[in-house]
């Protein structure tokens, strides 16, 4: 496990709300809390935002968000309605309560706690609205154990969105990102409409034609330990079909 960055000590209080999504993560998700509140940014808080889990997850998160009650707070929602609309609802409610940079990632373990500490300094020191935790930048890695078909799917959907949308960013459907809360109530959480894991490259493409300065950070993508993928036939549709819906949806959208 890479040692977190050491940030100076105003730059450690700054209000950073981690908002992770769950369905089914019972056994990450304490793993994953327990990284989170050990890294050095006092300033740190988690949002979990659990769609019913039937595992239990809402459980889970309520009892860490007893042990911590100041750092961990939970949103219960009715059932599975899609990765983008959780992640619409938690940020919605992390710039309510007064963040100042909101973070979004997995809750499997794939994405490295410990590389926040450095992304939050990456977007201190430079004009950036999102720094993304990248796959594809020069640094980046990818989990030898992560499966071919996997690593076949992912490179292709992002030539593929690369090809449609014509966005300089080399992971577009990176999900570990941190926003700055100004960019994201710039974009308006109303606009966005994708369901599943197109809300990523909906976000990263309303970010980019409003002009916002995006910088790309490398990190190690690891496989997840316990769990299975949220991948479906459907999401897999949503984002082959999604392209075409941004460029009419948004079309009329200029920084």
């Amino acid at each position: 496990m890479t040692e977190p960055v050491q940030l100076p000590a105003p730059w450690r209080d700054a209000r950073l709300t981690v908002v992770v999504p769950t369905y089914n993560e019972a056994g990450n998700l304490p793993v994953l809390v327990e990284r989170l509140l050990a890294l050095p940014l006092t300033g740190l808080s988690v949002l979990v935002v659990d769609d019913n889990s039937p595992d239990g997850t809402g459980d889970v998160a309520d009892k860490l968000a007893i042990e911590h009650p100041d750092r961990v707070k939970v949103v219960h929602r009715a059932g599975k309605e899609g990765l983008g609309r959780a992640y619409v609802d938690g940020i919605g409610r992390a710039l309510d309560s007064g963040a100042e940079f909101v973070a979004q990632m997995d809750a499997d373990l794939s994405h490295p706690p410990e590389a926040l500490p450095g992304m939050l300094g990456a977007m201190l020191s430079t004009r950036a609205s999102l720094v993304i935790g990248s796959r594809y930048v020069p640094g980046g890695e990818l989990d030898e154990a992560w499966p071919l078909y996997r690593r076949m799917l992912s490179g292709w959907a992002n030539f593929y969105v690369h090809t449609l949308l014509r966005v300089r960013i080399r992971d577009l459907t990176a999900g570990f990102k941190i926003w700055r809360a100004e960019a994201l109530r710039d974009i308006g959480l109303d606009r966005v409409q994708s369901n599943g894991y197109s809300f990523q490259v909906e976000m990263h493409y309303l970010a980019t034609k409003l002009g916002h300065t995006i910088l790309e950070v490398p990190i190690r993508f690891q496989e997840r330990n316990e769990g299975s993928s949220k991948m479906t036939t459907a999401t897999k549709i949503e984002s082959a079909l999604m392209p075409f819906r941004l460029r009419s949806r948004h079309r009329k959208i200029h920084g």
